[in-house]
């Protein structure tokens, strides 16, 4: 008995459609899908918001000081992340599709274009500035962990009759 489900699907192609509906469930809040795929989708967002979980609070505040070009010191104030953190960080840019963030109403070209540049990947920042703090109080209350998800049972689908479902973070 294998320890997931095949889902009907090549390796490739389940792959990519599981890292796309992780990453679309972490960045939405929840998505629409069927039974099968929902309970395969929960185990890996689940492991993915543990890792924000235990890291989140895992960065350093570090003041340098900067000679600029006129000659004056500068103290900035820099946030670094520790090892774990950064490894933590990396393993979920390694399997989370990279989410361009929304443009704002009242927000030009240019400033969407700068906003863009600062920050390189929005969902990862989500996951720890988020999801981290929000869901860090639920892990505490738990001994195991998890739970961060819910599955909604919505009925059969009228094409094919495939049990659907709402998935979604608590």
């Amino acid at each position: 008995m294998p320890g997931y489900r095949k889902l009907g699907r090549s390796s490739d192609q389940r792959k990519a459609l599981l890292r796309n509906q992780v990453t679309n469930l972490l960045w939405h809040g929840r998505i629409e899908t069927t039974e099968a795929r929902a309970k395969e989708v929960r185990g890996i967002a689940e492991k993915l918001i543990t890792l924000a979980v235990k890291e989140y609070d895992k960065s350093v505040k570090v003041t340098k000081e900067i000679n600029n070009e006129k000659g004056q010191t500068v103290t900035m104030e820099v946030t670094n992340d520790m090892p774990s953190k950064l490894h933590a960080r990396r393993q979920m840019m390694a399997y989370l599709y990279d989410m361009k963030a929304p443009r704002e109403e009242d927000e030009t070209k240019k400033e969407y274009a700068e906003r863009k540049r600062e920050v390189k990947h929005p969902l990862i920042e989500k996951m720890f500035d988020e999801y981290g703090p929000k869901y860090r109080e639920r892990n505490d209350n738990q001994t195991s962990g998890g739970g961060y998800t819910r599955i909604l049972k919505k009925g059969p689908r009228r094409g094919d009759g495939a049990e659907t479902v709402i998935i979604e973070l608590i």
